[in-house]
């Protein structure tokens, strides 16, 4: 396994190159799910049934010839796509982003786009080659036209709804003896909006959000459902700022988290 790993690892972790209307674009194959197998590889290269795809051979003495494993995470490789999709491409989907103490609603805009469904089998086809061969040639993956699922009246709802609420003032968190106020400045940090089936949803950044809480809320433990007692996590957090943020009043915008969840 150990010959194996040395010999297809780093080419399983090279970057794929990939082509979206033009633009050259990297996509890294552990990020997308696609990954190399090294102990069902061996498995099969040293039993009885060879199935010949890729020859490992010398790896073993002996001129063998056995499958690479190489399993595809397709929710994991359409999200990555998604995200390229993003980047490349002339379409663009409305959003609303967060800056310091304001809102501000983006239309989207028609264009072309990454067709994710249609690139999942090229990119597939692309990451085997790359593992046998050592190397890959760009793919050129499809594009398609596309119109923003996010409409003006799902901007503005969302505007009225969440995002205007969302920055009228400071939300304070509170766990046990211990609180925080998140505003102007650190809520662009960790607020976004994400389209979901032709609506925008408010997206937390966990990651930014336990930056800016830092340890404020140390020591407070939260007896879970299970009956265990564990630290606030940020998740809890987001929880809590959630329902802060569409707070009309001093009061709404004041919540706390529940330490005991039984």
């Amino acid at each position: 396994v150990a010959k194996l790993q040395t010999a297809f690892g780093k080419r399983s972790a090279t970057p794929l190159q990939l082509t979206v209307g033009g633009k050259t674009v990297e996509l890294k194959p552990e990020k997308a799910g696609l990954t190399l197998d090294s102990q069902t590889t061996v498995r099969n290269a040293t039993g009885s049934d060879y199935n010949p795809v890729t020859v490992i051979g010398s790896l073993f003495g002996v001129e063998r010839t056995a499958a690479a494993v190489m399993p595809v995470d397709e929710e994991k490789l359409k999200d990555s796509l998604q995200e390229l999709a993003g980047t490349a491409g002339t379409a663009s989907e409305g959003t609303i982003t967060f800056d310091t103490g304001k809102a501000v609603a983006v239309p989207g805009k028609a264009g072309t786009s990454l067709d994710v469904d249609s690139s999942v089998d090229k990119v597939t086809k692309a990451f085997r080659e790359l593992v046998a061969n050592g190397k890959a040639a760009p793919v050129e993956l499809p594009t398609a036209t596309k119109e923003p699922t996010i409409t003006q009246a799902e901007l503005n709802r969302a505007m009225k709804e969440f995002a205007e609420p969302a920055m009228s003032g400071t939300v304070t968190v509170k766990a046990g003896t211990k609180s925080l106020a998140f505003g102007a400045k650190s809520l662009p940090k960790i607020l976004s909006m994400q389209p979901v089936q032709g609506k925008l949803v408010e997206k937390y950044d966990l990651e930014a959000l336990k930056a800016t809480y830092g340890n404020a809320f140390d020591g407070v433990l939260i007896t879970r459902g299970t009956g265990a007692k564990t630290p606030v996590t940020p998740q809890d957090v987001a929880g809590a700022l959630g329902k802060g943020l569409v707070g009309k009043t001093p009061a709404e915008r004041v919540v706390s988290i529940d330490t005991n969840a039984n």
